[in-house]
C-alpha cells in the first residue's frame, strides 16, 4: 500500500468538498488536478472515483437539510396529508418539493443513460473543463448584471412549478454533457434566468444533487467491472469522508454569502482559471487522447 495515495485522497476530497457546491465545476477540478495530482490507479477506477466521491458530498445536504427532505413525521408537519390515521404523519409539502426535484432530473438523467459513454471519450479532457469554464463565468456575470434591478418572482421552494423545475433540470443537461460548467452553476443560471432568488436557486440545486449524484454514482458502479482491491476501497472512503467533512462548512458558507453577495465573483474565478489552464496545456502541448483543441471544440459543437 502506498501512504502517499491516501493523501491524495484526502486532498482531492478537499478539492470535491469545496468545488461541489460552490458554481465552479468540481468534476472539471478532479479533472485538472488529476493532471498535477494523479492517482497511481487504473483509468476506469479514476473515472468511476471522480463521480463516486460525490457521494460523500451529497451525505452533506441530507445532515444539514435534513428537516426540509425528509416528508414523515407528525412534529413540525404545517401541511399533513390528512387531520388524522397514517395520513397526519405525511408532509405534503416536502412530497411535492421530491416531485418537483424528480422532474426536474429527468432531462440529465436521460441524456446521461444515452451518452455517458460518448462523453466520457470525447468530452472529459481539460480543453472541454477550461472552454466550460471560461464561457459560464461569463453567463454568471451577464446574467447578475442583467438580474441587477429586478425583483425575483420565486422566493421560496414552494412557489416553484413543475414547469419551473422542468427548466431548471433543462439547464442542468449543460453540466452533465460538458465538464467544467458546473452543475449548480448551470441550475442557478438557469434558475436566475426565469426570475428565482438566489436563495432559493442555490436550496433547490441543493435538492437536485441528492437523487443526480445518487443516480450517477449508482450507473458508474453498475458499469465498474474492474473490482475493488483494499487500497481503493480505502481510497474511496477516505475521499468521500473528507468531501462530507468539507461540504458541511462549504454549504453552510454559501447560504450565507448567497443572502448579502451575487455569484459574480464565482464568475471571474472561473474566467481566471479557464485562461490559465487554456495557456498551460496549449504552452505544454497538451494532446489527451489524441483529440487537439480543434477536434475538441468541433466535438463540444456538434453536442450544441
Amino acid at each position: 500500500m502506498d501512504f502517499f495515495e491516501y493523501i491524495k485522497a484526502v486532498i482531492l476530497g478537499i478539492v470535491e468538498g469545496i468545488t461541489e457546491w460552490l458554481p465552479i465545476s468540481s468534476t472539471g477540478h478532479l479533472i485538472l488536478v488529476d493532471e498535477f495530482l494523479k492517482l497511481d490507479q487504473n483509468k476506469d477506477f479514476k473515472s468511476m472515483f471522480d463521480v463516486v466521491i460525490q457521494l460523500g458530498a451529497i451525505l452533506a445536504v441530507v445532515v444539514i437539510f435534513w428537516k426540509k427532505l425528509f416528508p414523515f413525521g407528525k412534529k413540525d408537519n404545517p401541511a399533513p396529508l390528512s387531520e388524522s390515521g397514517f395520513g397526519q404523519y405525511i408532509k405534503k409539502d416536502i412530497f411535492i418539493m421530491w416531485f418537483k426535484v424528480l422532474i426536474a432530473c429527468i432531462p440529465a438523467a436521460v441524456i446521461g443513460l444515452i451518452f455517458d459513454d460518448w462523453i466520457d471519450e470525447h468530452l472529459y479532457n481539460p480543453w472541454v473543463v477550461a472552454i466550460a469554464l471560461i464561457v459560464f463565468g461569463i453567463a454568471f456575470i451577464v446574467v447578475e448584471n442583467w438580474n441587477k434591478n429586478r425583483e425575483p418572482k420565486i422566493n421560496t421552494i414552494a412557489e416553484l412549478t413543475y414547469n419551473t423545475a422542468l427548466i431548471i433540470g433543462a439547464f442542468q443537461v449543460l453540466a452533465a454533457v460538458f465538464p467544467g460548467t458546473s452543475r449548480s452553476g448551470a441550475t442557478i443560471v438557469g434558475a436566475l434566468l426565469i426570475g428565482v432568488s438566489r436563495t432559493v436557486a442555490a436550496e433547490f440545486t441543493f435538492y437536485l444533487a441528492v437523487p443526480v449524484m445518487f443516480g450517477a454514482s449508482l450507473l458508474k458502479i453498475v458499469k465498474y467491472d474492474g473490482g475493488f482491491t483494499n487500497e481503493q476501497l480505502a481510497i474511496l472512503i477516505i475521499a468521500m469522508t473528507v468531501a462530507f467533512v468539507v461540504s458541511l462548512f462549504v454549504i453552510k458558507f454559501l447560504m450565507g454569502y448567497i443572502k448579502k453577495h451575487d455569484f459574480k465573483v464565482f464568475g471571474w474565478y472561473r474566467i481566471v482559471l479557464g485562461v490559465l489552464v487554456l495557456a498551460y496545456f496549449i504552452i505544454a502541448g497538451y494532446n489527451k487522447t489524441d483529440e487537439s483543441l480543434t477536434e475538441t471544440v468541433s466535438a463540444m459543437l456538434n453536442v450544441l
